[in-house]
């Protein structure tokens, strides 16, 4: 095989020739949406005292060397679980962190920018896809990262094809392998990107330089996919080049939570409102009487997904109460609920003491059961994200991976997977929840949300732009910043340094 009819040289030939005005304005639109919801996501990680760790050690986002402020830009935006998702993988951490690096030291226009983050999003996405059915997602899989920053620094750099191609090359030769332990056991979570866009700038300095990379890397028997996927899809990684846009698949998150904890808080807070409309001893409720607290609400049932019980058995092995890991929370559906019933939100700052040591939320969040509703998991495993478009393009191969992931109902859920979409202009991530608060004196309240607010679907669509401003003002971000990025394209390079200076300086 040749190095430019292997899938990085067909991927590398692509991307690099991309450019803004080769992308449907719908698709730039979620980019500029993207770039200002992982702005928020930095900001976010930079406030909290484990981001100020990140920052004491690698120094500044905003320092001279571009290379160093991607891997510290990669880092904070990363283990709060407010960076945004695809089909597939946790794109914005690396797609996103390194151009802005890039652009701001090469002081490039916003056409730049915006250019370089679609090319990275379609790369990393792409090469995530082909390996989605297998033992990593999400975070953990930090070849999404690898990918995302060799090709958001690569297009800044107007490097050719052949140079992206023995980057990728290299950067996958030796991809990290997460330790699902380790991860959630402690603190290293808040390296889970730094570390891979890190060995992605050392492959761009290697390429750079000469130095060459097996051409078949992905698809070789011995190589990426068939260690890192158990049933690989490298035709995912070119399907479509120019059609199916995987920007439009797109997920935006409004506050910090693994998978499914969005929409559990969505329907904790509508109980809470509806709550206040009624004496029903809701912490917070106006009408409550002034004894209303915690104890006053008997149980909380959240019935949900396979996926998001998933998630949240791996986080309750680590449960510690006030001394669970920071890492830890975010991934916490009982937790996250309890505060949401207490607060009326889920900020960043109820993932850092004092809040994380309130008795109050850990003897509501004992209250909280979860239930798997099979239907939600049918409804997940037929939308796009997180795995659906993989499964479909698996066909019975699909059904054989989802058996030993989700056992046997999950493989009759599923059904026949159908055929893969022909673009992702209506995909959807279906991660569902139900939530039930039931009270002492026999009263209860429920409420149920299909797909989380911010998440890909047709509310998204229409409204992507108010959202992820309202989560910038939310953490301190200025608004005429988040208002600015809606024209990055007609921005020129001084107007992009200082919107970048301004969006991730502390106020």
């Amino acid at each position: 095989m040749t190095a430019a009819g292997s899938l990085t040289g067909e991927l590398a030939n692509w991307a690099s020739a991309l450019r803004v005005e080769d992308v449907p304005d719908r698709v730039v639109a979620l980019a500029k949406s993207q770039i200002v919801s992982q702005l928020a996501a930095i900001r976010a990680g930079a406030a909290h005292p484990l981001g100020a760790k990140l920052v004491r050690a690698f120094g500044s986002p905003l320092q001279a060397d571009p290379a160093r402020a991607a891997c510290v830009l990669a880092g904070l935006g990363s283990w709060l679980n407010l960076d945004d998702t695809a089909y597939a993988g946790h794109l914005s951490n690396s797609t996103v962190a390194v151009p802005l690096a890039f652009v701001r030291a090469g002081r490039m226009d916003g056409a730049a920018l915006l250019g370089a983050v679609v090319a990275a999003n379609e790369c990393a996405a792409r090469i995530t896809a082909a390996a989605t059915l297998g033992p990593f997602r999400g975070q953990t899989a930090a070849h999404t990262s690898l990918a995302g920053a060799v090709a958001g620094r690569l297009h800044c750099t107007g490097a050719p094809a052949s140079e992206w191609r023995e980057a990728l090359g290299l950067a996958l030769t030796m991809p990290p392998w997460t330790l699902m332990h380790g991860f959630l056991g402690g603190e290293a979570r808040v390296l889970s990107a730094f570390a891979p866009v890190r060995m992605a700038m050392d492959a761009c300095d290697a390429a750079a330089v000469g130095v060459t990379s097996a051409p078949d890397i992905l698809e070789h028997p011995q190589g990426f996919l068939a260690r890192f996927a158990t049933v690989p899809l490298p035709e995912a990684v070119t399907a479509g080049l120019g059609r199916r846009w995987h920007t439009e698949t797109l997920s935006f998150k409004v506050r910090p939570g693994g998978p499914g904890i969005d929409s559990a808080v969505d329907c904790a807070l509508e109980i809470r409102r509806l709550a206040a409309r009624q004496p029903v001893g809701v912490p917070g409720s106006p009408e409550a009487s002034g004894t209303a607290g915690p104890e006053n609400i008997e149980e909380v049932v959240v019935e949900t997904s396979y996926y998001t019980m998933h998630a949240a058995r791996l986080a309750e092995a680590h449960d510690q109460q006030s001394l669970t890991p920071a890492s830890v929370l975010p991934l916490s559906v009982p937790y996250a609920v309890a505060t949401a019933l207490i607060e009326g939100d889920l900020t960043v700052a109820d993932f850092a003491a004092p809040a994380t040591e309130d008795a109050r939320r850990w003897q509501l969040a004992k209250r909280v059961r979860m239930v798997e509703d099979p239907l939600m998991t049918r409804d997940l495993l037929h939308s796009e994200a997180p795995f659906g478009e993989a499964l479909r393009q698996a066909g019975d191969r699909g059904a054989q991976w989802l058996d030993g992931f989700a056992g046997p109902r999950a493989a009759r859920l599923l059904g026949r997977p159908g055929e893969p979409v022909p673009d992702f202009r209506h995909a959807t991530k279906h991660t569902g929840a139900r939530v039930t608060v039931r009270w002492a004196d026999g009263r209860s309240l429920c409420a149920r949300r299909d797909i989380p607010i911010g998440a890909a679907g047709p509310d998204t669509r229409a409204r992507h732009r108010a959202l992820v401003e309202e989560k910038f003002r939310a953490v301190g971000g200025g608004a005429e910043v988040a208002r600015a990025c809606a024209e990055l394209e007609s921005a020129g390079p001084e107007q992009v340094s200082d919107l970048l200076t301004a969006a991730l300086t502390a106020e």
